[in-house]
């Protein structure tokens, strides 16, 4: 089976490369990165050269490189993971997110359809998304696969149309797929412009902790190799034209998670308890921010056994640890380092 795996050299899409070229060695891998600025090889260094695993520099946008990529290929199977993903630069720029993830996921359908022409026996393109597509809930619910979409960023509006694109060509010309949509992730190898990694790296360097509002925000949070666990699930047993929705179990307000973010930092690091917890910034909160995301998993846990692994405790602790143990990591992909990475390793071609 040949596997092509979009966005693979970021965040969740490296765990979820590393996943597949490690138990399924009978796979090929594509991995297909535009590696832009969150896009880092650096995190899928340890699988490059195994046998099963092919890396693509190409950008979902080039509708003509995607179409010849597939062509050249005849992937059995896509797992969609590339989008633009980061709400604030959404509301500065929402063309880029528009061209990326709606007429991105375009290109991937069509190229698909194309190659495949209606043959679509053991075929599968596999969409993942996010919970941010349902819009905010108040103190009380969850989302559901059946919660009506209301989307309240330009981010969340260009993932809803994608996912309503995806459910579209399924429809009318039979495509086989499933869909996700996740809550928020964390874990080794998040680009520090999301909550968690971004302030473990202004702690390290004192830098001040920028809280929207009042902070009382509420997210559900998913750790990404838990994550890389399920899309596997879903990819291979998933029901045909099915959603499932993948969350943490796990809600926390922004400010209570900032704050045991904090405590903890200060154990790791041997500072005097409270001190990171000085460097909290309430800052002006962000237009159209909605207030709680809360996922209901009890379909993907009945019908494919999935369930987190971990507390978030254990797993912020980990993550915490792969920060600081990964100094250099963190440092090469905040000062930009990172993208000569492709250019020593891929510089003769791929």
């Amino acid at each position: 089976m040949k596997i092509l795996i979009t966005g693979g050299a970021g965040f969740i899409g490296s765990h979820v490369v590393r996943r597949f070229v490690r138990n399924y060695p009978d796979y090929k891998i594509y991995n297909l990165d535009a590696l832009t600025y969150a896009g880092n090889l650096e995190n899928i260094s340890d699988i490059e050269h195994e046998p099963n695993y092919a890396f693509i520099k190409a950008d979902i946008t080039d509708a003509a490189a995607i179409t010849a990529i597939f062509k050249e290929h005849a992937f059995d199977g896509v797992i969609h993971l590339a989008a633009e993903s980061h709400v604030d630069r959404s509301i500065t720029d929402p063309l880029a997110f528009v061209n990326t993830n709606v007429l991105g996921t375009l290109n991937l359908l069509n190229a698909f359809k194309e190659v495949w022409a209606g043959n679509f026996d053991g075929k599968l393109f596999y969409h993942v998304s996010t919970d941010e597509v349902y819009g905010t809930l108040g103190a009380e619910g969850l989302f559901t696969e059946t919660t009506p979409y209301s989307p309240n960023s330009p981010y969340s509006a260009s993932k809803a149309a994608s996912d309503h694109f995806v459910r579209a060509y399924g429809e009318t010309y039979g495509m086989p797929f499933v869909l996700t949509n996740c809550s928020n992730n964390y874990g080794p190898n998040h680009f520090p412009e999301k909550l968690i990694p971004l302030f473990i790296n202004n702690i390290i360097q004192n830098k001040p902790l920028p809280v929207y509002g009042d902070g009382n925000y509420t997210r559900d949070w998913l750790f990404v190799k838990d994550h890389a666990v399920a899309i596997d699930l879903v990819f291979h047993k998933g029901k045909n034209h099915q959603t499932y929705n993948i969350g943490g179990f796990n809600e926390w307000k922004n400010i209570d998670l900032v704050k045991l973010l904090c405590v903890i930092m200060d154990e790791k690091l041997g500072r005097e308890k409270g001190t990171s917890e000085k460097l909290i910034t309430y800052v002006k909160d962000r237009p159209g921010h909605d207030l709680r995301y809360a996922i209901d998993a009890s379909k993907i846990n009945k019908e494919l056994g999935w369930e987190p692994s971990v507390t978030f405790e254990e797993g912020l602790d980990f993550t915490v640890n792969w920060f600081l143990d990964n100094h250099d990591w963190l440092k090469n992909v905040t000062s930009g380092e990172y993208l000569k990475y492709y250019e020593k390793q891929y510089s003769h071609g791929v």
